[in-house]
């Protein structure tokens, strides 16, 4: 059988984009893939315990999971954190366009609401006493629009029972500069602190869950922005 891993951010740096591992047996657990990982690529063996690991685009918190032939695996280090219908604006987006704000407003907005909370985020010029010129974001964008639309509907669940209405999320890849808007998290709801609430525990679980890492470009070079071990 073999297994095609896939690797982002610092960890495609070290030891390429794609990985393919052949093993005789018919199925291996996550746990041996990584074991091989760890032998088969010095590079890679001080990260692995920070990665999490996602098998065909679901995080696999398992390590027993079974791997078949033709899996695709994911290695996810910690994380920075096109619609079918032109028409119509999608709740969760992962785009290298601008993004629209105000169309990602009046995606969520209801009869019933009474409050919509737009959070915006967006490039400074500084980061841990460093000057940023740019950044450069890069994302699993299969797997990161599926985990917006999970995070989403986690925050509608979680707060279902507080008259929030709707939820909107996307995130911006590429070249972004000082100014540009990187994030757009919209909520809308009954009442004002309940929408509040609920657009920040999305931030939260965007930065804590999404595979999206970012490269700050300044005077002396660029390197990748440490970030969070992946809560999936």
């Amino acid at each position: 059988m073999h297994v095609t891993v896939r690797l982002f951010a610092s960890l495609k740096d070290l030891a390429g984009s794609e990985l393919v591992e052949e093993f005789a047996e018919a199925s291996v657990s996550v746990s041996t893939l990584r074991d091989r990982l760890r032998d088969a690529y010095p590079a890679l063996r001080p990260h692995l315990g920070r990665v999490a690991i996602a098998v065909n685009e679901e995080y696999a918190p398992d390590l027993a999971q079974p791997l078949h032939d033709g899996d695709t695996v994911a290695l996810i280090p910690p994380i920075s954190g096109g619609a079918a219908d032109a028409t119509e604006t999608p709740k969760y987006l992962v785009t290298h366009e601008v993004l629209d704000t105000p169309a990602i407003r009046n995606a969520v907005l209801t009869d019933a609401s009474g409050a919509v909370v737009l959070f915006e985020g967006v490039v400074r010029n500084h980061h841990e006493g460093r000057d940023v010129l740019r950044l450069e974001y890069e994302a699993y964008e299969s797997m990161a629009e599926r985990e917006l639309r999970r995070v989403g509907e986690e925050i509608l669940a979680a707060f279902a029972a507080r008259e929030v209405h709707d939820i909107a999320i996307h995130h911006r890849l590429g070249g972004l500069g000082v100014g540009d808007t990187s994030l757009v998290v919209a909520v809308s709801a009954a009442h004002r602190a309940d929408a509040f609430d609920a657009c920040h525990h999305a931030v939260d679980r965007v930065k804590e869950t999404v595979p999206v890492w970012k490269k700050e470009w300044g005077p002396d070079g660029s390197h990748w922005q440490e970030g969070i071990q992946p809560k999936p």
